[in-house]
């Protein structure tokens, strides 16, 4: 079986130890990666992942060029084993003019963290960036919380209502921690989910029954790496008892298609 985990997270190496402390204060959960590209590579060897899709989430305007500089040359670095999606902040000055940067630095999407950029998904702002984007890029979404209300399901229900045409990948089974209002609102719209941090709270049964009420052919496999390591999070995907052809999909042929990889 390939394996290509479309949820991680990278950090420069100077910094990796202090992001991931954060996060673990953050969400209260002992984090087991260490966020530097290396440590990245090594858990992804110890998997049998081929292949990860990294991502750097600028919380300030002025993070957006540098943290898709990083991506790209870790990209770069790594080919075949890194792709990379770009990050972008509503206050950032030229959206237009980065969004055309991060096509030709050869970055595979968008990625955007409302919790951490204080955005909610729907608010005219981002309903800007998605008309700029449109069916340009795909763009993962980090979604819900039940302690926040900025990437509630019921909202990306709207922006999916708004722009057809906008190729979403709603992370953590399309909520996190809030998959009855996935089951609403989401599931069955053309969206796609990833498994990242799921399974530690919702029940392998009830991933199963989302999974399939969904489509299994638009869910792609992910870690969260450093949340979670890939060994496990690829165990994780297994409880499911799926078959192996909607396993296959689930773990790399879904995200080939997804980012036209061939």
């Amino acid at each position: 079986m390939k394996y290509f985990d479309a949820h991680t997270h990278i950090f420069p190496a100077k910094i990796a130890d202090k992001a991931v402390a954060f996060l673990e204060e953050y969400y209260h959960h002992r984090w087991p990666g260490g966020g530097d590209e290396a440590d990245l590579l090594a858990s992804m060897d110890a998997a049998g992942v081929e292949t990860a899709l990294i991502f750097s989430c600028a919380t300030k305007p002025e993070q957006v060029i540098p943290a898709n500089d990083f991506l790209a040359r870790a990209q770069n670095e790594h080919p075949g084993r890194f792709y990379a999606f770009g990050t972008l902040h509503p206050d950032f000055k030229d959206i237009p003019g980065e969004l055309q940067r991060i096509r030709e630095l050869g970055l595979k999407g968008i990625k955007f963290h409302p919790d951490f950029q204080k955005i909610y998904i729907d608010e005219p702002r981002m309903m800007h960036i998605y008309e700029l984007i449109g069916s340009s890029l795909p763009v993962t979404i980090h979604m819900g919380d039940r302690r926040t209300d900025f990437s509630s399901p019921w909202r990306l229900a709207g922006v999916l209502d708004a722009f057809p045409e906008l190729k979403v990948i709603a992370a953590h089974f399309g909520g996190y921690s809030e998959w009855d209002e996935v089951k609403k609102h989401l599931v069955g719209r053309n969206v796609w989910f990833d498994t990242s941090s799921t399974f530690w709270e919702l029940p392998a049964e009830k991933a199963r029954e989302i999974a399939l009420l969904h489509g299994t052919d638009k869910i792609l496999f992910g870690s969260d790496y450093p949340a979670s390591l890939p060994q496990a999070a690829v165990a994780d995907v297994l409880t499911m008892g799926l078959s192996d052809e909607d396993n296959e999909k689930i773990f790399h042929l879904n995200a080939e298609k997804l980012f036209n990889l061939g």
